[in-house]
């Protein structure tokens, strides 16, 4: 079977990005053709980003609020099933001052991350229906490389912002495998074994309004709410209980997966275990897989 889209995922600050840059670099070098993309794309085929979804009656009263954005919001909603989705991050990105912060504030309280957790899954689930039948329509060699969405964003929906049950968090990451089987992906996990000092070194390493940010969302709402968690050391034993949902997840699944240690940060390491893992995994497509978690599948 060939295989279609690869999967980094990990908790925030274990490397992501870089590695599937890298993963990326080595599929150019062997003149493979790819395309890349990383959390916050607006253009992700497969999930959104900056997008809110209203119903039709409430798209009737955002005109009516907002009668000077009128003929901005008509032209760009796109209409989808009983309402219309509005990419409103784009729209801002485009007009600017044009399209005002308290219109954008507005909208932004329908993300599609800020709806409830069984819509959140209907729409996310929808689009990433539509992204693989679309792949499969295309028939093309192209290799696809996701960074984090396939089980971060589920999780962080589902247990850090709504606290839901240990299985309805599963079953929305299962529910997403199930969707891509027939691209035959191959998931790269990147493993942090000291998650208190990685999440310190994100907060050092990056703006002071992205902590402040991820410590508000982790622990103002959802799980870490319910658990009465503050601040940084709060912040973690989220990040702590998402790791140990994550690491069971990862044993469930039974797509081709690799798990990989960045606990050093060390490039060089990483660059040759990636170079062995994707000599492994393309081997193997259509025959037996394996995980280097620590069993034979």
């Amino acid at each position: 079977m060939t295989r279609q889209l690869i999967l980094v995922e990990g908790l925030p600050g274990s490397g992501k990005s870089t590695i599937a840059k890298m993963v990326s670099d080595i599929l150019i070098q062997r003149g493979l053709r790819v395309k890349l993309f990383q959390e916050g794309d607006l253009n992700h085929p497969a999930d959104y980003e900056g997008v809110a979804f209203f119903t039709a009656d409430e798209f009737v009263d955002l005109l009516d609020a907002h009668p000077a954005c009128l003929d901005i919001l008509e032209s760009k909603a796109i209409t989808y099933r009983n309402g219309y989705l509005i990419p409103y991050r784009q729209i801002k990105e485009e007009l600017g001052e044009a399209f005002p912060d308290h219109t954008v504030e507005e909208i932004f309280s329908r993300d599609i991350y800020e709806l409830p957790f069984e819509q959140n899954k209907d729409l996310i689930t929808s689009k990433w229906r539509s992204f693989t039948e679309s792949v499969l329509a295309a028939n093309d060699d192209t290799f696809i490389i996701f960074e984090c969405c396939f089980i971060q964003n589920p999780l962080t929906m589902g247990l850090v912002k709504c606290n839901q049950s240990r299985e309805d968090n599963v079953n929305y990451v299962l529910e997403l495998e199930r969707i891509v089987q027939a691209l035959n992906p191959l998931l790269i996990y990147i493993d942090q074994k000291d998650i208190a000092y990685t999440f310190d070194k994100a907060v050092m390493e990056r703006p002071k309004e992205w902590s402040e940010g991820f410590i508000q969302y982790y622990t103002n709402q959802g799980w870490g709410a319910s658990k009465g968690y503050h601040g940084v050391s709060g912040t973690v034993k989220v990040l702590q209980a998402r790791k140990e949902l994550e690491t069971e997840i990862y044993q469930i699944l039974k797509m081709d997966k690799y798990w990989l240690d960045n606990s050093e940060y060390n490039l060089s390491f990483c660059q040759n275990e990636l170079e062995n893992i994707l000599n492994e995994a393309f081997k193997g497509v259509g025959g037996e897989r394996r995980s280097v978690y620590g069993q034979d599948l």
